[in-house]
């Protein structure tokens, strides 16, 4: 037995080396050149891709003196058939032959009848393989060691809608897209300065997901630019599937709840951190892109804060932070009062309190670890219903199971009141996974209240507030511009003041041009000249 089981465990591990080997040379082979017989390239991919059904290879002659085979070959439904029909093929066999001069076949292939705006002529089979992959269409003539790349990409897309996660009541209706060119456009649109720079960079050993760094070429930080860069430049990963993937790969601090990089899907957002001298990164597949560095108090901002007027928004801003913290603490302030400081409570508090708690069996820190696990779960799960059913069951199963507990006499009626303030406040961070943060943070302080009581929640705010103080975001400070005090960045923190005295940008993101009217009084004045 003990044979069989070795030689079985050598046919697997030979089998792997094979394997490997495999595609250790299918690797190599694609840093040849493009052949000058027509035969040969397109049986390349057509090998190299397994023969797949949805290449279309289309091998046709062009009417020139003399007569040349040809090859168009590109993937059904990554390209646009209408467009090479008209564009590639049709020029190339019927107003070939129209055209009788010396000049090469390929110089007039390349200068005059292909009619479509981006074409690329290349060598390499590499490039030629990665824009096929990309949607892009191939181009062979017979005799000649070079491939034309053309753009023909055409798939089917989403088209934009309404931001999901950062619904305000004033502002723009647009959301980012799953199509990376259609999110950078958006961010051209409303963003119209020849500053603007796009990098674009490929991730992942297989999929090669398109990524482009966005920032404004003097305002930006050239080192946060390049730190970026060099981040995303070393992730090695065979696949990236979402911003979520770099977003986790290029972060601070691995450990750490509290994200260190934001996500939206507001162009308008997007465009807003430009301004500061921040960078964004978006990914092509997924409309949430990243912003970079983030510090705990943006993710209390919403966009809707800059339309409205700033009272209101230094309002909204309070708000948010207290509910950031009944979110928090409340749950563990109910334990700790309940089990270690009675004598803290007001007494006809105490005797309510009491009687509602007579019939429960359980301790306050039973309690409610059973009753905020059962929300998190009704809110997972009313997530992942579909249509409208999902709010539907979660507001009613949270409902009936409240109501059934307290009829039950295993929870007390205050505890459900607790409960259902803690989640509502949740719902007031306007950042989903700064607000999933807390909702994670609330059952460790529950635990240490239960311990400890009120010394308890205070040692472990203490040791969450040492935390954030030693965050930092791309060099920033996590929680600046409090630690380390920035007085002239406090004026759009926890409180915002009018337009006319936001003059600068924020000095925490060292941005190179601090002034935010300097470049708009320079285009003026040129305007008026």
């Amino acid at each position: 037995m003990k044979r069989k089981r070795a030689a079985g465990r050598g046919r697997r591990k030979k089998e792997i080396l094979e394997k490997n080997g495999r595609e250790k040379t299918e690797k190599k082979t694609l840093d040849i050149k493009v052949q000058p017989e027509l035969e040969t390239n397109t049986e390349f991919i057509g090998k190299l891709l397994g023969d797949s059904t949805d290449v279309v290879t289309r091998h046709f002659t062009i009417q020139y003196a003399p007569d040349r085979k040809a090859a168009v070959i590109y993937l059904d439904g990554m390209s646009d058939s209408k467009a090479i029909d008209l564009y590639v093929l049709k020029p190339l066999m019927l107003d070939a032959e129209k055209i009788r001069t010396k000049t090469d076949l390929w110089h007039m292939v390349d200068q005059s009848l292909v009619q479509v705006g981006e074409t690329k002529v290349t060598e390499k089979m590499r490039d030629m393989v990665d824009s096929l992959l990309s949607g892009d269409a191939l181009l062979f003539v017979d005799g000649y060691a070079e491939g034309m790349v053309i753009n023909a990409r055409g798939w089917k897309q989403r088209g934009i809608d309404t931001p999901r996660s950062e619904n305000t009541v004033r502002g723009s209706r647009e959301g980012f897209t799953e199509t990376l060119r259609v999110n950078t456009a958006l961010i051209r649109r409303r963003l119209k300065d020849p500053d603007l720079r796009l990098k674009d960079l490929k991730v992942g050993e297989r999929t090669k997901t398109n990524v482009a760094i966005l920032f404004i070429e003097g305002v930006a930080d050239e080192k946060l630019v390049k730190e970026m860069q060099n981040r995303i430049e070393k992730i090695k990963l065979d696949g990236v599937l979402e911003s979520g993937y770099i977003e986790e790969m290029i972060q601070d601090n691995t450990w750490s709840p509290f994200p260190t990089l934001q996500n939206t899907e507001r162009p308008d957002s997007a465009v807003a951190h430009l301004l500061e001298g921040k960078v964004v990164v978006v990914v092509d597949g997924t409309p949430h892109v990243l912003v970079a560095p983030a510090i705990f108090a943006q993710f209390y901002f919403s966009p809707e804060d800059y339309f409205e007027r700033y009272l209101i928004a230094t309002f909204l801003r309070v708000l948010r932070l207290l509910a950031f913290f009944i979110a928090l603490s409340l749950p563990a302030l109910y334990i700790a009062f309940i089990g270690f400081h009675p004598e803290m409570i007001p007494s006809d508090l105490a005797i309510a309190m009491a009687a509602g708690r007579s019939t429960v069996p359980f301790p306050s820190i039973v309690e409610a670890l059973v009753m905020e696990t059962s929300v998190e779960i009704l809110r997972e799960a009313s997530i992942r219903l579909p249509g409208p059913i999902g709010p539907t069951i979660g507001i009613v199963g949270a409902l009936v199971i409240g109501e059934a507990a307290v009829s039950a006499g295993l929870v007390s009626p205050l505890m459900v009141i607790v409960v259902g303030l803690t989640t509502i406040s949740s719902y007031g961070n306007p950042s989903y996974n700064a607000a999933i943060s807390v909702r994670m943070l609330r059952f460790p302080l529950m635990i240490a209240a239960s311990i400890l009581g009120l010394y308890g929640i205070m040692l472990f705010l203490m040791l969450l507030l040492l935390h954030l103080i030693k965050l930092e975001s791309f060099g920033v400070p996590y929680l600046a511009p409090f630690s380390p005090l920035r007085l002239s960045d406090v004026k759009d923190s926890l409180i915002r003041i009018p337009w006319p005295w936001m003059k600068k940008r924020p000095v925490i993101f060292r941005p190179e041009d601090e002034k935010r009217e300097e470049v708009e009084g320079k285009v003026v004045a040129e305007g008026n000249q």
